[in-house]
């Protein structure tokens, strides 16, 4: 189970440092397995402003650019479609680990110029997978380190992300909500209220939903709204990089939230379109071995015997659970 410090702290409430909220986390049975901190590969990255750019004598896709960084005016070798005059970047100096090429810069000669260093895009840092120029900073003091900036501007790109453990006897914490109340009731700070009031329907639900007797046992029950009049499309930047966070590619605004709160209230959901619903009805019943069916990633999947489906006229739609 992934979560982020900050989204545990949109349920918690708590000035406990990473390394208390880590301990409390083992000694109530979540055994932590792994913590990353991006801002530590990111440490060595910082801000320079580029003064001076000119095209590469030898080159029509290279530019030749006086970049000002905090040891002064250095020359890099750029070949980022975006690299000009007066745009605010991010350097590796010589000595720099870039994570996305798994290289360690150093100097050297690009077509008989000498370049020191690099300007890098969000792809070469890891921070997404964008890879059309190098990045360009809004603000930033030229020689301030780029996860400071980070840090202020866009801290989503430095949160911590914490991997724990999860034994079949503690599916409450399966969800990020659960692991704050744990750690709530363990003293290490206060759970927040998530009440909200419910949503009446305003008109009758097209769809039928039937349970098969001997499949009670597994879904006890089925909950479903219809939901009228939705735009989809990418979802906010905020819901994105909470997903890629803890390794999950955002597709769309309706799946990206269903995904959000199988995560945060471990409650999977599943997103059907009701006008395409064969036979206007879901059926929730126990697969006989050798169904397939295509999920979201376009991947096609066989189910074993005894798997919960959920079908409609024409076939398995989804999974349960």
């Amino acid at each position: 189970m992934k979560f982020t410090l900050s989204w545990l702290k949109d349920h918690l409430e708590t000035d406990a440092s990473l390394d208390d909220i880590l301990y409390a986390l083992t000694d109530l049975g979540l055994e932590v397995e792994g913590v990353e901190n991006p801002a530590e590969r990111l440490a060595e990255f910082t801000i320079g402003k580029v003064v001076h750019a000119e095209k590469h004598p030898d080159a029509d896709k290279l530019r030749v650019c006086q970049v000002e960084t905090d040891a002064g005016k250095t020359q890099i070798i750029c070949g980022a479609p975006n690299a000009r005059e007066g745009i605010t970047v991010v350097v590796a100096k010589p000595g720099v680990y870039v994570p996305g090429i798994d290289t360690t810069i150093g100097v050297g000669k690009i077509r008989g110029i000498e370049s020191y260093g690099m300007m890098c895009s969000e792809r070469e840092m890891e921070l997404s997978d964008e890879h059309d120029g190098i990045i360009e900073l809004p603000s930033g003091e030229v020689g301030d380190r780029f996860v400071d900036w980070l840090a202020e501007n866009d801290p989503a790109k430095v949160d911590t992300v914490i991997e724990i453990a999860i034994t079949p006897n503690r599916p409450d914490a399966l969800g990020v909500r659960g692991i704050a109340r744990d750690l709530a009731a363990r003293g290490l700070g206060t759970l927040k209220a998530r009440d909200t009031d419910p949503i009446k329907g305003t008109f009758p639900c097209p769809i039928n939903v039937l349970i098969d007797a001997d499949t009670l046992d597994q879904a006890p029950v089925f909950y479903g709204r219809v939901v009228r009049g939705v735009k989809n499309g990418p979802s906010p930047a905020w819901l994105q990089d909470c997903l890629k966070a803890i390794g999950l590619r955002p597709i769309s605004t309706l799946v990206d939230i269903t995904n959000f709160f199988t995560y945060d209230r471990n409650r999977p959901l599943h997103v059907f379109d009701a006008d395409k619903v064969a036979g206007n009805a879901l059926r929730v019943h126990r697969a006989a071995g050798g169904e397939t069916f295509k999920a979201l990633d376009e991947k096609e999947y066989t189910l074993v015997e005894g798997m919960t489906a959920i079908s409609d006229a024409n076939g398995v739609e989804s999974l349960a659970g």
